[in-house]
Order: structure tokens, then sequence, then C-alpha cells
């Protein structure tokens, strides 16, 4: 019996130390990628797997008479609901790690932000402009927004894993042009990858906005006031031909970032409860009762401080806190199991560098995009940067070591996915999108873990 309990105990503790390691969701990403793969090609599953992801979720109501016919959300099929439903949740997190390194983070001082800030343009730019460079003036040349993003979770992964062997200054580098990155693909999707605006419905979102943001400056910083409006805004923003993820975004920015109660509040409070829980021990003692601790006053005093310590913390923070383990572990890989299953009929449909006049070369303008558009625009911009004393290079880091973590943003994946499903309509364009996002993306985290091996080695 021993022994049992103490395998699970141990067991248990693997999970969580799996759980907090920093590679723990690019691992789970990856199992889901060829989890979907599986699913989407193998005989006995495809047809489920795509009847699965096409099933309609829109909640029907119909009068006999007709008088009423309501349906809420239109079009909401699974894929749908996952990509435009559950992803807002993945938004709202970036929209909050965003404004948390703008205001008090890595982005809050020019000196500090001003290398990620200018890498993060240089890699985008030069992805965009490779891209189009094999696929202008075709019908693929909207996907020119594919291969600019990088995913985050990947890259920081991989850099976790390699351990010490690149600089922490290096890290912090990547993790800040990562979320400059996010923010200049948020900024494409809203720009360039909208449908037809319905600008009743975008101006009444707007307006509940600026009624959130009254609210926020008057001193509000209690959840529920924040919530009901956050779906609504998601509501009218699915409408209004504005992809409604981005409404995650825009909430987040308007979520409080101070606590509702001040350090002195905080202190005086603690106080007093400290007080007033001695004084009801000391009572007991003198009574003689014996009672367990915590007893049901206990119990009151401490639900009280366990209120009054949340409180004392930004309701941007608790948010980011508690919603990150789910989006890494549950909405993350959902979304992976929804998007990178592509049916593959034969191994010529992987093949990825055909080109035609009808469809262009997307699959190339991804695939080279990710490798060499990414590494290159963000060593480029960092060396002007740097050269011309406008930035510095990080601490501990040589040209060698940038370039390998440049590489790194080459993962594209999730966000590039994710415009991906925007950018074409061709189903065709799309798996072909998805088959080189997938193979840049691994390419680009092949050749950034050797050259940071290599340059590693060196300076031993």
């Amino acid at each position: 019996m021993y022994r049992w309990v103490r395998q699970r105990h141990m067991m248990g503790l693997r999970g969580r130390n799996f759980l907090e390691a920093p590679w723990a969701g690019g691992v789970v990403l990856l199992a889901c990628v060829i989890l979907a793969m599986l699913l989407a090609n193998l005989p006995g599953t495809k047809v489920y797997y795509h009847h699965l992801l096409e099933t309609d979720l829109s909640l029907m109501v119909r009068s006999p008479d007709g008088l009423i016919d309501w349906i809420f959300p239109r079009g909401m099929t699974v894929e749908k609901f996952i990509n435009d439903g559950l992803m807002v949740i993945f938004f709202f997190i970036v929209g909050l790690e965003i404004k948390r390194e703008l205001l008090c983070g890595h982005l809050s001082s020019f000196r500090r932000a001003i290398l990620p800030v200018l890498a993060a343009m240089g890699g985008m730019l030069m992805p965009a402009l490779i891209y189009l460079a094999f696929n202008a003036g075709t019908p693929a040349s909207t996907g020119w927004g594919i291969p600019t993003a990088t995913d985050i979770a990947f890259a920081v992964g991989i850099l976790s894993m390699l351990g010490d062997r690149v600089p922490v200054s290096l890290k912090i580098f990547l993790t800040a042009l990562a979320v400059v990155d996010d923010l200049g693909a948020i900024l494409v999707i809203a720009l360039f990858y909208g449908g037809q605006l319905h600008w009743d419905y975008l101006a009444a979102a707007l307006l509940v906005m600026a009624l959130v943001y009254a609210m926020n400056r008057m001193g509000e910083k209690r959840m529920i006031f924040y919530f009901v409006p956050a779906v609504t805004v998601w509501t009218l923003f699915y409408y209004s031909g504005i992809h409604s993820t981005l409404s995650g975004v825009a909430m987040a920015l308007l979520v409080p970032i101070e606590p509702r109660f001040s350090k002195s509040y905080f202190l005086h409070k603690t106080k007093w409860l400290k007080i007033r829980l001695v004084n009801a021990n000391a009572d007991l003692d003198a009574d003689g009762v014996e009672d367990g601790f915590p007893n049901e006053e206990h119990r009151f005093f401490l639900r009280q401080l366990k209120r009054l310590s949340s409180q004392s913390i930004g309701m941007s923070y608790r948010l980011e806190n508690a919603l990150t383990p789910y989006v890494t572990f549950l909405i993350m890989p959902i979304f992976a199991l929804a998007n990178a299953g592509v049916t593959i009929p034969s191994m010529e449909y992987i093949d990825i560098f055909q080109s035609s006049p009808e469809t262009g070369a997307s699959g190339m303008g991804i695939f080279f995009g990710l490798l060499v558009g990414k590494p290159l625009g963000i060593f480029l911009a960092s060396w002007v940067a740097v050269k011309s004393r406008l930035a510095v290079m990080p601490d501990g880091g040589t040209w060698g070591m940038l370039l390998a973590v440049a590489c790194l943003g080459g993962i594209g994946f999730t966000m590039s996915l994710f415009v991906d499903s925007l950018a074409f309509t061709d189903p065709e364009l799309i798996d072909r999108g998805k088959i080189a996002i997938l193979m840049g993306s691994i390419a680009a985290a092949a050749a950034g873990s050797l050259l940071i091996l290599v340059f590693s080695n060196k300076q031993k």
C-alpha cells in the first residue's frame, strides 16, 4: 500500500514538474500536430475528423408560423468555434502580455525596447518580401502575412531546453521580440484579413469599449463588470467583419492592471485580521475549548485574508496567471488538432516547391519566408540598430548567437496557421500553406538549435 501511494505521489510530482517546464507547451503542441495529421489521413478516422470539424453548432430558434427565425451565431461550426471562439482567450492572453511588457516590462523604456522592436519589424518585413517575390501577381499573393509570425511557445521552449548555452539576455530579447511580433500580427489580421465591414456593429462595439474604458478610469476593478462587456464585444466583432479574436486583444488592453486594494490598505487590513485571529484563539484557550485549527472562526478570517490577497493583485496579472495554463495545455492543443490536420492523398501533395501561374508558389514563399526571411530580417535589423548605436547588444551576446536566436524566430506555427486560414479561400492553398508552415517551422527550429550548439561550444 505504501509503495502504491508513494508511486502515485511521485507521478503527481513529475506531472507538476512537466507542466511547469517552459518547454512543456511546445511538446504538447507537437504531439497534437502529429495526432492531427494521423486523424486526417488514417482510413478509419479521416472522414469522422473532417465531419466533426464541419458540424454546425449554431443555436436555432424557429416558430411554426415563421414569425421567429433566430440563429446565433450564424455559420458557427466546430472549426469556427475553435478559431473564432476559443482562440479569443489566446488573443486575450497575448493582449495582457503586450500590455504588461509595455507598462512595466522589457518594452517599457525606449532603450530596452528599441532593439526587439526594430528586430521584430525586420522579422516581419523580410519574410513578406520573400513571399511576394515568389507569389506577386498570383492568387496566392494574399498569403504574404503567413510567414511574418513567430510562435513564442515553441521558440522560448527550445531556448529553455538548451539551458545555459544561451545567455539570459538573449532569451529576454527573443521573448520581447515575440511579443512585438504578436502585436504586429494582430495589426496585420485587423487591417488586411478582415471581412466586409458592418459599421453599425463596429460602432456598437466601440461604444461598449468606451464605456468599459470610462468604468476603468472611475476605478471599477470587479471582474464581473468586465466579463459581460467582453462577451458583448466579441459578439459585435463577430458580426462586424473584423475578426472576432481581436476583441480579446481589445478587451485585454482595457482590463485594469492596478489592484483594487492599495498597499497601505492591505497592510492595515492584514494587521487587523491578525489581531482578530489571535484574539479569537486566546478566547478559546481561556474558555478551555479544545478545537482544532482551523475552526469555523479561523476559517472566516482565512477567507477574508485570501480575498484581501487576491484583490491586492491587479486583475490583469490575476487573469494572465489563471488563464495561461488553460491556453497552453487546452486551447492551443485543441487549435492544433483542428488546424494542423491535412489530408495527404499522395506524396506529390506535400511537394511545397511546386509553382504554377494559376496557384503561385505559396509553399516556397512560406517555407523560405520562415527559414530565411525571419532570421535575415531579425539579424539585419539588429545589426543596423547596434552599429548605428541606436541600441546595444544584449549582455553576453555575440553576433553568432544572435543569428542562432533569430533562426528560432522563424518558428511560425500557431499564428501562421491562424493567418493561413484567413488568407486563402481555396482549400488546396490552405492545405499547402499548412504543410509549408510545419516544414518551415521544423527547419527553422533545427537550424536555430544547431547554430546555438555550434556557437556555444566555440565560446567555451
